[in-house]
């Protein structure tokens, strides 16, 4: 499998008045096409600024980041924008929804911003739409949602422009248990179908649907290894 994402030695150096915060201290990390890997630690561990990296939010004090061959290290804004439109799709806990959007606008969004024509955004946006289970739902705005569905109209959005990778940063943590394994069984199934998918989370059972899992603690790789007891994709079941 190819290597979607190469870190070497990655710093990340925060000034906070006269003291330096060293959030990341020399990070190397390789994820490859169609891994399922959970980055965990705990508050102020330096996973937060390691995800926001990754997902090209935020730039390396010193250390390289390549995400699928091209080096983004150095890139400004712009450029950065840019990358994150193509490579990567986000999942927030939040679901940053447009209130007084539908659903299909809400997941044509990316595709505005992407130059696609109206036509083609549709088409895109209601394939997306039908993947995570909402065709049903495709013309109700958000407060007619549950937190559930709100969650997947966020994981279609993400999944639209078809990302070199998802990027769900505690996916579930505005959710209840039950709808929580839902959302998680819909990344299993959307990992099964090719996807390459990074969660950054701070509970177990959510980093346990992972291939993967990566400790980060005191701004370095605590423990990098394969998840032993892999669950179980379940189907969808609209919440």
């Amino acid at each position: 499998m190819s290597t979607i994402i190469r870190l070497f030695n990655i710093t990340k150096v925060y000034q906070m008045g006269e003291e330096e915060v060293h959030a990341l201290q020399g990070v190397n990390l390789e994820i490859k096409k169609n891994e399922y890997v959970a980055i965990m630690g705990p508050s102020g561990s330096g996973k937060s600024t390691l995800m926001n990296i990754i997902g090209c939010l935020d730039t390396p004090t010193a250390g390289l980041y390549e995400l699928n061959g091209t080096n983004v290290s150095e890139m400004n804004d712009n450029q950065l924008a840019k990358i994150r439109n193509k490579e990567i799709g986000f999942v927030f806990q939040t679901f940053n929804l447009l209130a007084r959007s539908d659903v299909l606008h809400n997941v044509e969004l990316p595709l505005i911003y992407g130059g696609f024509s109206s036509a083609e955004r549709k088409r895109l946006a209601k394939e997306a739409i039908e993947r995570v289970g909402l065709s049903d739902r495709m013309h109700h705005k958000p407060n007619e949602l549950s937190g559930g569905q709100r969650q997947r109209v966020a994981i279609a959005r993400a999944l639209v422009t078809n990302p070199s990778i998802l990027l769900a940063d505690e996916p579930t943590g505005n959710l209840d248990s039950r709808t929580g394994e839902e959302i998680m069984g819909l990344f299993d199934m959307l990992h099964q179908q090719g996807n390459t998918i990074i969660v950054v989370t701070h509970e177990e059972e959510i980093a346990a649907h992972a291939h993967r899992m990566v400790r980060i603690r005191d701004g370095k790789v605590e423990r990098d290894e394969m998840v032993k007891h892999r669950r179980i994709a379940k189907s969808i079941v609209t919440s």
